[in-house]
């Protein structure tokens, strides 16, 4: 029988070689003629001039396109490392900014994004997050499609779906993968923001902190001052009352001695004038 095609991420299909045209089945010519169209895309796409890669890289909603590396590459999913390095070569050298001096600002751009996509397949990290999201794409087309055939049997209609068709397939799959991309991109964002605002939080509460460590810092400064202000005052009173208190001290003991000498010489006059 003929072999399934193998999917491209970017439109194109790869097929094995199939039975000859005698021994072909009924509908198996429409096939043919769909990998002969596709083939002439392909051949189409290999030879696009430096503008047209340029403006396909940065075409309306590249930005949400171009985060799929198999699309900016146009290579297929299950591409080896060394065929995506030859499309990496191809499209860098076609693209450069240095190879459109006249469009040197969209040439750079353009080479930026096909340099971050080899980056993400070259990368065996990245590649296996990549493969990830091409693995969820085929789960959830799959489950579409599941869905589909349940609903249409449920009505006795015939189950034959449009995903049935190969072309159909593979555009459900690439639609899947670049909203999935997108997806993750965002989740990507938002936690980075997120982080971000924690992080900003929590400079400003230890900013906070720091400012009240200061104020009351600078308060129980004040106060001792304050304080130690009045215990210099009251420690000069006491000083001046014990002066006072000393001089009455002082005054009494001298009057008190007066009196002794006094009355010492008024006993002596008395004996005298008896004796």
């Amino acid at each position: 029988g003929t072999l399934k095609p193998k999917m491209s991420a970017f439109g194109s299909s790869q097929f094995g070689a199939g039975p000859s045209s005698a021994n072909a089945r009924p509908g198996e010519h429409v096939l043919e003629q769909f990998m002969s169209e596709v083939k002439e895309i392909e051949v189409r796409d290999s030879v696009l001039t430096s503008k047209q890669q340029i403006d396909r890289l940065l075409r309306p909603g590249a930005t949400y396109f171009n985060l799929n590396p198999f699309e900016v590459l146009q290579v297929d999913i299950d591409a080896s490392p060394a065929d995506v390095k030859k499309r990496y070569r191809q499209l860098s050298i076609l693209i450069h900014p240095d190879k459109n001096p006249d469009d040197h600002d969209r040439a750079e751009a353009a080479f930026d994004a096909v340099n971050k996509a080899y980056k993400m397949l070259d990368n065996e990290d990245a590649k296996r997050r990549c493969m990830d999201v091409v693995e969820e794409a085929k789960a959830h087309v799959e489950n579409r499609i599941k869905e589909k055939r349940k609903q249409l049997k449920k009505e006795g209609k015939s189950s034959t779906v449009e995903e049935d068709d190969p072309a159909k397939y593979k555009h459900a799959l690439w639609v899947m993968m670049c909203k999935l991309f997108a997806d993750r991109e965002r989740k990507r964002r938002e936690t980075e923001q997120r982080e971000a605002e924690l992080r900003k939080r929590a400079a400003d509460e230890e900013a906070e902190e720091v400012e009240g460590d200061r104020t009351e810092g600078g308060r129980v400064k004040k106060t001792c001052s304050r304080r130690g202000g009045r215990g210099s005052g009251e420690s000069q009173e006491a000083e001046g009352v014990g002066k006072t208190v000393g001089g009455q001290k002082g005054r009494t003991s001298g009057q008190l001695e007066e009196l002794a000498t006094n009355h010492q010489a008024q006993v002596g006059k008395v004996l005298r004038e008896e004796g």
